[in-house]
């Protein structure tokens, strides 16, 4: 096999908030790709406006630095070695991205918090680089914290990995133990921009004000692309772009034979058929820009013009010699939610040029299967309301929320979980939940977990005065539950979960205690009304706002459901009255996220989506209609009792 020694291909992976895009940011300053005078946004990566809105990445996207520091002339290229970068997200529920980027390189860098240490997706991400039989730099990150512990943690990702690799290799997949062990560590405070071979002690900088140590140990530990001479084109395709002059853009990565601009080559289709097409344009990173080339060969990460509708995991191929290669395995969808037109009373009546129709719901919906491996779109019982499945609950409200800053008005049901029926059994999917609060909320959180059908199967306590609890959970349990934690810990606790396969159905589960107070009549709400009320609970929606009959306006104090009449106005008279300029106060309504409003939502309650609004409301907005509804669940029920 030649070797391509100009070229190392590496992804940056980690949990959420261990400073993967952060460290991007170093490499890139480091590496001179802004000039002097310019000024770098904190973040550069993340340049997705809901992704700096959530403080997270969701999209993986790659990034090219020329590396000419000492070590490229010591591997035998003084004009430097490019570094293809990719940048992950940290989330499980984008996990199908993590795939997607371990796909196309060659190594990865394991980023992991010197406090926090190895947290779920840290497992997730790195059983998947192990599967993949690719070599793993070890870079402990916010070495400068003041409550970090360097030594525990990087004992817990030894012990961690070798863990790991024990399952894998029991699944058939053959491993090399030694070179697991020797894996590199890097001490890094990428913030600073500093990295060192030598262990800080707790809290302090790294004794090297530069990222040279990890350069070095990605070009030294990284393999460099091999291929096969002579053979013919190989390049997958690994991730979907789009251009305002070019149209759609595949990002490939190129196994083996060369691609050239302007010449023609197959396509081999996911159904295994090939489709001849010219590449018009030809294009490869450097920084944070892309620019146009003549040819790529092996090793190369491109992205190639010319195909209007190039899917992920296809291969673009030699026409004469096509050898494709497999696809990308993606893990299947563990929540669903409901996409549907917004039939609400309010629909249109907030914008112009607002999308309302059914065909404009299923266009964005298949247009996001394109370029979103890890989600799925099938159809329901109405022609205007698909089930749309996903990783996480997450996942489907950033889809939503995108939808909503595109313009669309639509209708979005409670997440759901995705069961199987195995040998006759419904099973449910199950999670592995890491939770992280303060030790004077240690029994409130199990309580939270144990109402929600948890079974705790640890706990530490480092002294630091948190605690770490892990649960098993089922993945219904925890919908809606950060919103109970941050509640339940005054805003301290952090949590984070990761997939545990299914397990049967563990029974029903309470996730709300108080009912909803529903508008019983379409009109304005009145501060009339709203003072009468505000006894019985808190609203969400403001004085002089429209409602509608079936409209959630509010949160009962009790667990019953309360039609109110919100829209009461207070009537004149001759009559003086002794307290008639008392000033009566209004308590502040509660705003929603699109996401609090999805955990929200019971089971027979749905919300509404528009670019002005989010709202929550009865599926069934007419309340007779509703209560026939609800007597016959009743009915059904006590004969399953039975």
């Amino acid at each position: 096999m030649a070797v391509r020694g100009d070229i190392r291909n590496v992804a940056i992976v980690a949990h959420v908030d261990h400073g993967k895009t952060t460290l991007v940011n170093a490499m890139l300053q480091q590496s001179h790709v802004f000039n002097e005078r310019e000024e770098v946004p904190d973040r550069v990566m993340d340049s997705n406006d809901l992704e700096r809105e959530k403080g997270i990445t969701i999209l993986a996207k790659n990034t090219a630095v020329e590396y000419n520091g000492p070590m490229a002339a010591k591997y035998g290229c003084p004009d430097g070695i490019t570094l293809n970068i990719i940048d992950t997200p940290g989330h499980a529920d984008f996990g199908g991205e993590v795939e997607r980027g371990i796909s196309m390189v060659d190594g990865v860098v394991l980023l992991v918090d010197a406090s926090e240490g190895p947290l779920p997706q840290t497992r997730f991400v790195l059983r998947k680089a192990l599967e993949a039989k690719l070599p793993v730099i070890l870079c402990v990150n916010k070495v400068d914290r003041p409550d970090a512990r360097i030594e525990e943690v990087v004992g817990e990702t030894s012990d961690l990995l070798l863990g790991l690799a024990d399952d894998v290799q029991h699944e058939g997949i053959d491993l090399d133990l030694d070179q697991l062990l020797e894996m590199p560590v890097i001490y890094c405070a990428a913030k600073a921009g500093y990295a060192s071979t030598n262990q800080p002690t707790d809290g302090g900088l790294p004794d090297n004000d530069n990222l040279e140590p990890l350069f070095e140990a990605i070009i030294s530990t990284i393999p460099a692309p091999e291929y096969e001479e002579g053979a013919p084109l190989q390049a997958h395709v690994a991730n979907i772009d789009s251009s305002d002059f070019l149209g759609r853009l595949g990002l490939v990565r190129i196994y083996n034979g060369t691609l050239e601009k302007g010449k023609t080559y197959g396509l081999s289709r996911v159904d295994g058929s090939i489709e001849n097409f010219r590449v018009s344009e030809l294009l490869r990173t450097q920084g944070l820009d892309r620019l146009p080339v003549e040819s790529a060969g092996p090793g190369d990460i491109v992205a190639v013009a010319g195909v209007n509708d190039i899917m992920i995991g296809e291969t673009i191929v030699d026409p004469n010699d096509p050898k494709p290669l497999p696809l990308i395995h993606v893990d299947d969808p563990a929540i669903s939610m409901t996409f549907g037109i917004n039939d609400s009373p309010l629909a249109g009546t907030e914008g112009k040029d607002h999308k309302l129709t059914a065909r404009m719901i299923k266009d964005r919906l298949d247009r996001e299967l394109i370029g979103n491996v890890s989600i799925k779109v099938l159809p329901t019982d109405r022609p205007d309301a698909w089930e749309v499945q996903g990783r996480g609950e997450l996942a489907l409200a950033v889809l939503a929320e995108q939808m909503r800053r595109e313009g669309y008005e639509l209708t979005v049901g409670r997440p759901q979980v995705v069961t199987k029926t195995i040998d006759g059994v419904i099973n449910e999917p199950m999670e592995n939940t890491t939770i992280d609060v303060p030790e004077e909320y240690m029994g409130t959180v199990t309580q939270l977990m144990a109402d929600r059908k948890g079974r705790m199967d640890n706990m530490t306590n480092h002294g630091s005065g948190w605690v770490r609890l892990q649960f098993t959970v089922p993945s219904r349990g925890l919908i809606g539950f950060r919103t109970a934690l941050l509640s339940a810990t005054r805003g301290t606790g952090i949590s984070s979960s990761l997939s545990a396969g299914y397990a049967p159905w563990a029974g029903a589960i309470t996730i709300r205690q108080n009912g909803s107070m529903v508008s019983d009549r379409q009109g304005v709400a009145t501060p009339y009304a709203m003072q009468r009320l505000q006894a019985r609970g808190n609203f969400f929606v403001e004085p002089q706002s429209p409602v509608y009959e079936g409209q959630v306006v509010g949160v009962n104090n009790k667990p019953d459901e309360l039609d109110v009449n919100i829209t009461l106005a207070k009537h004149m008279t001759n009559m003086r009255s002794a307290t008639a300029d008392v000033l009566e106060t209004l308590t502040p309504p509660i705003k929603m996220s699109l996401e609090e409003s999805l955990d929200f939502a019971n089971e027979d309650e749905c919300v509404e989506v528009t670019p002005e609004s989010i709202r929550v409301r009865k599926i069934i907005l007419n309340r007779e209609d509703w209560y026939k509804w609800r007597a016959k669940q009743r009915r059904q029920n006590a004969q399953n009792n039975k």
